[in-house]
């Protein structure tokens, strides 16, 4: 894997998390600018997934199994838009706080990410 683009994408999921947090304790729902934000952390996971699947194509094998790496990739990939889906249902802050969670979810599995590949 890519050690920049987990980096970005861990940091980006964070920033996220961070940004939508501080709407939630402001009592606010996810706005556009947020589904903004959504579409570019979900845009750097699409391209981790398709490099991820590239390099497995191939040949090249993470550390700890192709079956684990593919699974978190999946969750990595499907994280945000589906926090995004559950905050569009929940129009109160917290709507927000999931969003705020789905980006933390997503840098922890970036990080685990980084150490199934052989990090």
């Amino acid at each position: 894997m890519l050690d920049a683009l987990t980096v970005a994408t861990s940091v980006a999921a964070l920033a996220l998390a961070a940004w939508c947090g501080f709407a939630a304790y402001r009592d606010q729902q996810t706005k556009d600018w947020h589904f903004i934000g959504m579409a570019v952390v979900s845009l750097l996971a699409v391209v981790q997934l398709i490099i991820g699947i590239v390099q497995l194509a191939r040949g090249e094998k993470p550390e700890q199994g192709t079956t684990i790496f593919v699974a978190y990739l999946l969750g990595a990939f499907a994280c945000i838009p589906a926090a995004g889906f559950m905050s569009l249902a929940e129009r109160t802050r917290w709507g927000s706080a999931t969003v705020a969670a789905g980006g933390v979810v997503l840098a922890v599995l970036e990080v685990r990410l980084f150490d199934i590949w052989g990090g």
